[in-house]
C-alpha cells in the first residue's frame, strides 16, 4: 500500500493546492495531508481552522484524510507509515529548494521518497503568501482560493469581500 503524506501550512488553502491533493491522490493508496503546526510562524488561519477547511474540502475523497503535526515530518511519517512526499513545483527555484529537502529527508530515512509534482500552469503562480498580500489590501482573492473560504480569508483582516463582476 502506498501511503504519501502532502505537508504544508495551507493558511490558507488555495486552488493550487487543491489541485495538488486531488492529483496526488490518484497516484496514491492513501493521502494524508498534513499541515503543519509551526509556531514560529505567525499564521492567519489557527490549526484547527485549517485542518477544517482542509477537511471540508476533501470530504469525498475517500483516501484523503487530514491532519497535523509539529516536529520533524520524517519523525511524523514514521508515526504515520508514510514512505511517500508529495510536493508541488511552480519553478525551478522551487525544485533547487525542494531537491534538498528530499535527499535530506531520504539520508535521514531510506525508506522516504519524495514524489514532485508540477503545479498546473494555471496555478503556477499561486501561493499562500500571494493570497494573503491581496487579501490584506482588500484585491479579489476568487480565482485564488475555494470560493467557500473566501469571506472568511477577508474576516481575518476585517473587510469587506471584493469579487470579480465579470
Amino acid at each position: 500500500m502506498k501511503k504519501a503524506i502532502y505537508p504544508g501550512s495551507f493558511d490558507p488553502v488555495t486552488n493550487g493546492h487543491m489541485d495538488m491533493i486531488v492529483r496526488a491522490s490518484k497516484i496514491v493508496d492513501e493521502l494524508v495531508v498534513g499541515v503543519l503546526n509551526n509556531s514560529a510562524k505567525n499564521s492567519l488561519f489557527s490549526v484547527e481552522e485549517r485542518v477544517s477547511m482542509l477537511e471540508e474540502m476533501t470530504r469525498d475523497m475517500k483516501n484523503v484524510t487530514v491532519t497535523s503535526f509539529d516536529g520533524l515530518m520524517v519523525d511524523y511519517m514514521d508515526e504515520i507509515g508514510a514512505t511517500i512526499v508529495v510536493r508541488g513545483l511552480r519553478a525551478v527555484t522551487d525544485f533547487e529548494y525542494e531537491l534538498q529537502i528530499a535527499q535530506t529527508n531520504h539520508k535521514v530515512n531510506p525508506k522516504i521518497d519524495t514524489i514532485f509534482l508540477t503545479t498546473s500552469l494555471e496555478y503556477a503562480y499561486l501561493s499562500s503568501t500571494i493570497v494573503k498580500e491581496f487579501a490584506s489590501y482588500g484585491g479579489d482573492i476568487s480565482h485564488f482560493v475555494p470560493q467557500r473560504f473566501i469571506n472568511d480569508i477577508y474576516a481575518k483582516y476585517n473587510i469587506e469581500p471584493k469579487t470579480d463582476k465579470k
